[in-house]
């Protein structure tokens, strides 16, 4: 019998651990395939929010990009909902996949429905913005929902950093081929699908937005709200800091 040495037993482990992998996500492809697709739209997300801040910061000069990409938000913000209210319907009915895999963490369960609402009444009273005008109850009401939505926004993506791009990988790294690749493909046309949604969206609504860009270039918007907002994330992030991220990100 031929002895073992390093060299050849750790090709041999990394194939055992793939086969397992794959067995894992066979059997539970319906769980699998929701934490990608949200992993996915999560990071189509994070990036149209980093961009929604960069302009927050000069309402002024780049308030018509602001009123796009917050329109551009809605079809891919449909998508987040959809997928991770699936997972939760899917675990409180006691699917076996979804209640293996087990739920979110309970900081992130406490702070998810927060969060929800709070996303919805922001990105709802920017919609108003666009469409009723620069009226004072829409515009308070987007800017105390943007102070309260940041820092739980914040702890909710630092909580998932490695997640997110760690699952997108796995999905990405598969051949083409498997049954995966049919589901990636799906994922990928479901989030493009998304953003083309907001684009017609931003479409129709950006002629509606005349009077809110008037207003804008006559009234000085202060950083002063973007500044109060990016204080409370970062001080958010450091007292949820004790709780270790990886223990957090368990789901998406």
């Amino acid at each position: 019998m031929p002895s073992r040495t390093p060299g050849n037993e750790l090709p041999e482990y990394l194939s055992q651990a793939r086969h397992l992998e794959h067995k894992d996500e066979e059997t539970h492809a319906g769980a699998v395939g929701n934490e990608r697709i949200t992993a996915l739209v999560s990071l189509v997300l994070l990036v149209l929010i980093i961009v929604e801040l960069v302009t927050s910061a000069l309402l002024r000069v780049w308030l018509p990009a602001h009123t796009v990409v917050g329109v551009l938000l809605a079809g891919p913000l449909l998508v987040k909902i959809g997928s991770t209210g699936w997972r939760f319907l899917r675990y409180y009915t006691r699917v076996s996949a979804y209640v293996r895999r087990g739920p979110p963490p309970l900081v992130l369960r406490v702070l998810g429905p927060v969060l929800l609402v709070t996303t919805l009444v922001m990105v709802g009273s920017g919609i108003g913005l666009v469409v009723i005008g620069p009226l004072q109850p829409f515009l308070l009401t987007h800017v105390f929902s943007a102070l309260v939505w940041l820092p739980l926004i914040a702890v909710h993506s630092f909580a998932h950093f490695q997640q997110v791009p760690r699952s997108i990988a796995s999905d990405w790294s598969r051949r083409l081929g498997s049954r995966f690749s049919v589901g990636r493909v799906l994922r990928l046309g479901i989030n493009l699908g998304a953003l083309v949604l907001g684009v017609i969206g931003a479409w129709f609504l950006f002629p509606a937005a005349t009077p809110l860009f008037a207003w804008g270039q006559m009234n000085v918007i202060g950083v002063g709200p973007f500044l109060v907002g990016m204080g409370s994330a970062l001080l958010a992030i450091l007292f949820a800091r004790p709780w270790r991220w990886g223990r957090l990100a368990k789901g998406v």
